[in-house]
């Protein structure tokens, strides 16, 4: 069976204030070419569909437009929310959907109840894991501890057993919304973190033949058969090395993964250009990057005058400007957000601690701003779902 892996496609999302809703139609183009010239067999949407609860009409519109042209196909899709989705939302109509094989899983109570369908050799299992919010989730699978790795463990459990009861040969491919250990984060993708973990091991997902991730945005292989597709397209300048595609995987009679990286169209290159302002107006090797979305940081020791408009002489499409003087890290001039660079907000709350008080958060202290800020995003993730 041939399977085509994507995710994180953030309909409705921008870039720097830059619509990236043109794209994102090009895109789904790309999907729907993709399936009818390499004979897809079907297709797996692991999550994030959408960027926002409560995303936009023309966002809704373009998703509506791929659903029809998947059907037309005659191709099954299956589909999983993300964290970025409302769940509720996107599940609506879903046994509508499932009559014209688009297939929306997006209740945690369904992990153990698969898609089924087949080839020449047998069934294939498709299991939906929905994006599972541990503090929501945790009566569903009867766990002591709310956290990414035990809600996910129990939600395998039901998958295995349930496999377990089907014939032997069955092969099996599971859909999940996770940051699994070892794989790399960039900067567009909203904190998960509980417990001041985010990340589950891979071996969470032990017994099944293909686990088609979503969540992260770069395209990850983490094992032979554990994979993050990433996003089609780059949704912040930490993604500037990326490779955007989707993962063309063949599912062989026992079970056996072989994969293909087929590539996404880029509505144009990113580039992350450092150096004075001087420097980057006069540097001939930064040619290649004038028609390129551009990050700037300028490193001048004293802000220089209308530089956002002098660099935009030379690289029009410049969307963001940061200011990193080179100076010492104890230069009492070091801006703020370079002092707080690379911390989350509970190390940012115990840095404040320390800084207050002269010394940090003893360890009761720091599990009590760990279950704050737990429960802040528990709160504002089921508000997320009452929406």
């Amino acid at each position: 069976m041939r399977i085509l892996h994507t995710s994180d496609w953030h309909l409705g999302r921008s870039f720097h204030r830059v619509g990236m809703l043109g794209a994102q139609a090009e895109f789904i183009g790309h999907l729907v070419s993709t399936v009818r010239e390499r004979e897809v067999d079907a297709v797996v949407v692991s999550g994030d569909v959408y960027d926002r609860a409560v995303p936009p009409l023309a966002a809704v519109e373009l998703f509506d437009d791929a659903l029809h042209r998947l059907a037309g196909l005659g191709v099954p899709t299956v589909m999983i929310s993300g964290n970025h989705d409302s769940a509720r939302r996107l599940g609506v109509g879903a046994g509508l959907m499932g009559r014209a094989g688009i297939h929306l899983r997006t209740e945690p109570s369904a992990c153990g109840t698969p898609v089924l369908l087949s080839d020449a050799h047998g069934d294939v299992a498709f299991y939906g894991l929905p994006y599972l919010e541990p503090a929501l989730v945790r009566d569903e699978f009867g766990v002591d501890r709310a956290g990414h790795e035990t809600v996910l463990a129990a939600a395998m459990d039901r998958v295995r057993a349930d496999l377990a009861a089907r014939p032997a040969g069955t092969r099996s491919v599971v859909l999940a919304h996770a940051f699994v250990t070892g794989g790399e984060p960039s900067d567009s993708e909203r904190d998960i973190a509980v417990g001041g973990v985010a990340s589950v091991p891979a071996a969470v997902f032990d017994g099944v033949d293909y686990v088609a991730l979503g969540h992260l945005h770069g395209c990850q292989t983490l094992t032979d058969r554990v994979r993050y597709s990433g996003s089609p397209l780059a949704y912040s300048f930490s993604e500037a090395g990326h490779r955007k595609s989707m993962w063309l995987v063949d599912l062989a009679a026992d079970g056996a993964v072989t994969a293909e990286r087929v590539d996404c169209p880029a509505p144009r290159p990113l580039a992350r250009l450092r150096g004075t302002l001087e420097e980057l107006l006069a540097d001939p090797a930064l040619a290649p990057h004038e028609e390129a979305w551009v990050e700037a940081t300028l490193t001048d020791p004293v802000r220089p005058a209308d530089p956002m408009a002098r660099l935009a002489e030379r690289f029009p499409h410049t969307l963001a400007l940061v200011f990193d003087p080179d100076r010492p890290p104890d230069d009492p001039g070091v801006s703020y957000a370079r002092r707080l660079a690379g911390r989350d907000d509970r190390q940012i709350a115990e840095d404040f601690v320390a800084h207050v008080r002269g010394a940090g958060p003893d360890p009761h202290e720091r599990t009590v701003l760990r279950d704050a800020f737990d429960a802040v995003r528990a709160d504002e993730a089921a508000r997320e779902v009452a929406r």
